[in-house]
């Protein structure tokens, strides 16, 4: 159940914020790599910030609804997907290319941000994810 409530608010928040993106998002979908940046950053910064050693410790349910839940109901890959293919299948491969390279490099940056900046509250701890079913998020 946890699960499920995290996964429809962060379909809800993805949504949300495509929608106020909309009028920036001419030729590159500029919604859906901010979306992957800010879910790339939370998983990485909450991730580490509440592990069982962490500054916040929290309960193993709170983190799957969080790390599992709310970022995979947020995060958009297989959006990601699908629109770089449209902009490979309609021959904008300039847009596709700079969809690619921002979202990878951007969302993989944000991840270590996010876990660096935690990983000092929590004094170094190198650790985001606990148990291997929060990597799923």
């Amino acid at each position: 159940m946890v699960l499920a409530l995290g996964g429809a608010l962060g379909t809800l928040s993805r949504y949300g914020l495509s929608l106020l993106t909309l009028l920036i998002s001419q030729g590159v979908p500029w919604g859906t790599i901010l979306i992957n940046i800010a879910g790339s950053f939370l998983i990485g910064a909450f991730g580490t910030l509440t592990l069982a050693s962490g500054r916040l410790p929290l309960p193993e349910e709170a983190r799957l609804f969080v790390m599992v839940g709310f970022c995979g109901g947020f995060t958009t890959f297989s959006s990601f997907s699908l629109q770089t293919l449209d902009l490979l299948r309609s021959g904008n491969m300039s847009h596709a290319a700079v969809n690619v390279g921002v979202s990878v490099v951007l969302c993989v940056s944000a991840v270590a941000l996010g876990h660096t900046l935690a990983s000092h509250f929590n004094g170094g701890v190198a650790r985001i994810a606990q148990v291997e079913e929060e990597e799923l998020g």
